[in-house]
């Protein structure tokens, strides 16, 4: 066994297994104990067993049941993506009200007794539209997205001066319950691999936060993805799932973090769904053994997912590799609460494995959520397309030349119609456009 273990397993025995409270007070820290190998929560060793949920896949009068249920799961916290083009629909008009309102979901977190790792991006991926970055970023033609770039930057940086002084009030040290803050997300696995824009990211979060807040990046486990995605001053932690080897994983994070805590971000609870693809599954014994062994390890772990939810309106994403594979509705994610936010049997075993290393709240755990048969719904035509289109538009169709993209026409989300004529008689090869 290798010291960087035993150091880890020396600050899981002494890891404070009374559940959580968030409460003001002067001596409130979070920080890294890079002589110890683990985080420190009020100067004393802290080890974080987290899940992901997405405020922005449930619906807000659903917020407080998914809490309390992965409270009652045994979690000390929760990891959160703020999705850019959620609260940004338009360029300069920012909506943080209702479902959107990030500052509610925080507060009944906090209620709950749940620590907050909080993931602003600005890039998030999650498998939601443009990875949060708004549409409206490619009304510049020549825009170089998540890099350096001038214009870039100057979006990003009026973004996070509206977000983070939102989010200083909810530091730990403040009397809040977020405790860490990702910059950026799996940026090892862009193309760019621009540091100049890793530093600006890491300027902006620390003038906004402060030099004292943990910040860190995570990335996959692959050395280029590793080398792409750090940066000095940014705690390095890496993902991975099921199908990957704990020690070779973690030997990768030691190779670029040699002290400091092991952790794994994402955790894979799960897998996403494509359309036209079967259901993704991952074993429920799988995951909970191995969640067993990096606890045991001494390792932070946030699940991802713990809740998917659902992906309303044009929120769901797209992957391209060798095809362009756009994600279904649904965002369950085979997660440990599924997408109407019931216990699953993934979630008792993982419950059972958590409780052996941290006390686990009594009492039962919060019941299915109501459900009703809605029976057969008849629809009613009342048109087509093309015969509505002084209702749809009433403003008259956009005319140009040339096809126009949804950004130059300020369409961003939703169909374009397009149309043109065409003379009657066209010579062989030429252009229709």
């Amino acid at each position: 066994m290798s010291s960087k273990v035993v150091f880890a397993i020396v600050c899981l025995t002494s890891v404070h297994l009374a559940s959580e409270t968030v409460a003001a007070s002067e001596s409130r820290t979070f920080s890294i104990d890079y002589k110890n190998n683990c985080f420190l929560k009020d100067g004393k060793p802290f080890q974080y067993v987290s899940g992901s949920i997405h405020y922005s896949r449930i619906p807000r009068y659903y917020w407080k049941d998914r809490l309390l249920k992965m409270y009652m799961a045994g979690l000390n916290a929760i990891q959160v993506y703020v999705p850019w083009n959620f609260h940004e629909p338009v360029q300069g008009v920012y909506n943080f009200e209702g479902g959107r309102d990030l500052e509610h979901f925080l507060g009944l977190a906090n209620e709950t007794g749940l620590l907050v790792i909080l993931r602003p991006g600005p890039y998030i991926c999650a498998e939601w539209e443009m990875g949060g970055l708004p549409a409206w970023l490619l009304e510049k033609p020549n825009i170089m997205l998540r890099t350096a770039d001038t214009d870039y930057l100057q979006a990003v940086s009026s973004w996070f001066a509206m977000l983070l002084p939102r989010m200083e009030r909810w530091l730990y040290s403040q009397g809040g319950n977020i405790i860490s803050v990702q910059v950026e997300n799996e940026y090892g696995s862009y193309f760019a691999c621009d540091y100049n824009y890793l530093r600006h990211l890491r300027t902006l979060v620390q003038n906004f936060l402060g030099e004292d807040t943990v910040l860190f990046t995570t990335d996959g486990n692959t050395d280029r993805e590793m080398v792409c995605g750090t940066l000095q001053g940014l705690y390095a932690t890496i993902d991975f799932g099921t199908d990957t080897n704990i020690s070779t994983a973690f030997d990768r994070q030691r190779r670029f973090e040699p002290r400091g805590p092991l952790v794994n971000s994402e955790f894979y609870t799960g897998w996403l769904d494509h359309w036209g693809d079967r259901h993704a599954s991952v074993d429920a014994q799988k995951v909970s053994k191995m969640l067993g062994d990096m606890l045991a390890m001494g390792a932070n772990v946030n699940m991802y997912m713990f809740e998917g939810g659902t992906n309303f309106g044009y929120w769901n994403g797209a992957d391209h590799d060798s095809r362009y594979r756009s994600v279904v509705t649904s965002y369950d994610y085979n997660a440990p609460l599924n997408e109407a936010g019931d216990p699953t049997e993934k979630l008792l075993v993982i419950r059972d494995v958590i409780s052996k290393f941290r006390k686990v709240p009594e009492g039962p755990m919060p019941p299915a959520t109501p459900k009703m048969e809605y029976g057969f719904v008849t629809l009613q035509r009342v048109g087509n397309t093309s015969g509505l289109l002084d209702v749809l538009t009433p403003q008259g169709p956009v005319q140009s030349h040339q096809p126009l993209t949804f950004e130059e026409i300020k369409h961003l989300y939703g169909f374009v119609l397009y149309r043109t004529k065409l003379p009657r008689s066209i010579p062989d090869g030429q252009p229709l456009i």
